[in-house]
């Protein structure tokens, strides 16, 4: 009898406690989305249904209000739909939002301490240290590399095209090939070509990171997010994230060799390196990429986070890049008066810096593209890389034109894929228009498009970024004519990771240009 009453006492608080949980908002007096227990908004994801990205999409289109309450499991977040107050909780008050709420250990787990991850101090130092290495002067030095692997996707594509020249190409695929040839030259230092190597230890492991997860793995990838305290419970217990260790190794080896034997190679794993023995990057000269080297008790950075920080990139710029590129071929394709017009540019540029070969670029070249540019950015707007944005709330923070005040510690979230597609500030949302980035147009609310975030947190490496996405563009149209394709809007699948992947992939069919 006892029992049965303490159970039954055990039950009430239970239900006490879930209910104070999942009326949070209602006692805020913050407009909310419905959640359920104990998934919160979750339900669809856990479910398979639909990616975390769309979810959040999904909610800012149900909702008018300027933020809305939701649940992500336990956690109460707060959705912004409102763009100038999203971009100023990113500016104007960034001291009020520094951070993300991710899960970093620096002491005890050296490789989750990468940019994305890290907080305050921390952030901001490294922050200073690593900007250097993607400006305009070092991009260029990384060029040479940027473009071989361009010339081995166009050999690549060649050869699918002469064996079956009526076939769909699923460019997708073949883009992340390229894009991860990239990672895997310029950040980890590697002289790769997994377009005629497929099986090379690189690719492998990059490949094991998209393949189907181990159940203690998934957990601890999603409470890095959703319960930090989780993943740095397992790792205190001696949980290693397996891939990110042998990328760890891989780096690790190939810094040790060019120390060694004193080889320079103009890519980021060379700044890296003298940031690790000098402190600090440098200028944009000839002597930047030289080696130095100081004794391991002098060094200012370990090779774990020296891997954390090419893990990041490498996460970041693999999918982006080959999702801009392959989205901007596909649209094109169904817009034949755009491509011809991406593809008369690209030939007055070829000719106007005296380019005779269509397989070589310059750096100064791709600069001078700027109606793809204007594509590029339409992919972006269409398709963000990052179908939403997040931080966390680190001091009280009074909603402007409101009485309401977010709470420290309070999650935040922005739908970049729900404001792109608003047609409140996008006219057309559904239309692929690159002019509407003309200088002379602008028919957009230009508060609305942050596709790299804004503040002293956006994207480090969006130049970078966007002269990979570019080059494997622009050395397509060179070497390839785009047949057309009659309209159709893009469908996504689910996927675990935040990003935004294409049902079926992205086929377009390519004949070779005369």
């Amino acid at each position: 009898m006892y029992l049965l009453l303490l159970l039954t006492i055990l039950l009430v608080l239970l239900v006490q406690y879930v209910r104070r949980i999942y009326t949070y908002w209602q006692r805020e007096g913050v407009d909310e989305e419905p959640a359920t227990f104990p998934f919160g908004v979750m339900i669809k994801m856990l479910k398979k249904e639909r990616g975390f990205g769309l979810i959040v999409s999904d909610i800012y289109e149900r909702h008018t209000s300027k933020i809305v309450g939701l649940y992500v499991m336990h956690k109460p977040v707060l959705l912004i739909r409102d763009p100038q107050l999203a971009r100023q909780i990113m500016t104007t008050d960034f001291a009020s939002f520094h951070d993300r709420g991710m899960y970093v250990d620096e002491q005890h787990d050296p490789l989750s301490a990468n940019l994305f991850n890290l907080q305050g101090a921390s952030w901001r130092n490294l922050r200073q240290k690593l900007a250097p290495s993607f400006s305009s002067g070092k991009i260029k030095g990384m060029f040479g590399t940027i473009d071989d692997v361009g010339d081995r996707l166009v050999q690549h594509l060649q050869g699918i095209v002469e064996q079956a020249p009526n076939e769909l190409i699923e460019m997708k695929a073949i883009l992340t090939t390229y894009a991860v040839d990239i990672i895997g030259s310029v950040i980890f230092g590697l002289d790769i070509d997994s377009f005629t190597n497929p099986k090379n230890e690189f690719r492998a492991l990059s490949n094991s990171l998209l393949s189907e997860l181990g159940l203690v793995l998934r957990i601890h990838n999603m409470a890095t997010i959703m319960f930090p305290p989780l993943a740095k419970l397992m790792n205190r217990m001696g949980f290693e994230n397996e891939v990110l260790a042998n990328l760890r190794d891989i780096m690790k080896h190939t810094i040790e060799f060019r120390e060694k034997n004193n080889v320079v190679r103009k890519d980021l794993l060379q700044l890296l390196i003298r940031l690790r023995n000098t402190g600090k990057i440098g200028d944009d000269d000839d002597e930047v990429w030289n080696i130095e080297t100081a004794r391991e008790e002098l060094k200012a950075m370990s090779i774990e986070k020296i891997a954390a920080q090419g893990f990041l990139f490498y996460i970041a710029g693999s999918e982006t890049t080959a999702a801009t590129s392959a989205f901007t071929l596909y649209e094109l394709a169904m817009y034949p008066e755009l491509l011809k017009e991406a593809r008369d540019e690209l030939d007055v540029v070829m000719e106007r810096h005296q380019l005779k070969r269509v397989d070589k670029f310059t750096y100064e070249a791709v600069q001078d593209l700027k109606f793809l540019d204007s594509c590029i950015m339409e992919s972006i707007r269409k398709y963000p890389g990052l179908p939403f944005l997040n931080r966390e709330c680190t001091q009280d923070f009074l909603v402007p034109g409101s009485n309401y005040t977010i709470k420290q510690g309070t999650g935040i979230l922005i739908s970049l894929f729900g404001l792109h597609r608003d047609a409140s500030y996008f006219p057309n949302p559904e239309d692929y228009d690159p002019h509407r980035f003309d200088a002379d147009n602008m028919n957009y609310d230009q508060t609305a498009f942050m596709p790299f975030g804004e503040g002293p947190r956006h994207c480090i490496a969006l130049r970078m970024g966007k002269v990979n996405a570019k080059v494997a563009v622009a050395k397509i149209l060179a070497n390839f004519d785009l047949v057309h394709a009659p309209r159709k809007e893009v469908k996504f699948r689910f996927d675990p990771a935040p990003v935004l992947l294409p049902e079926g992939g992205l086929h377009v069919r390519l004949t070779k240009r005369a």
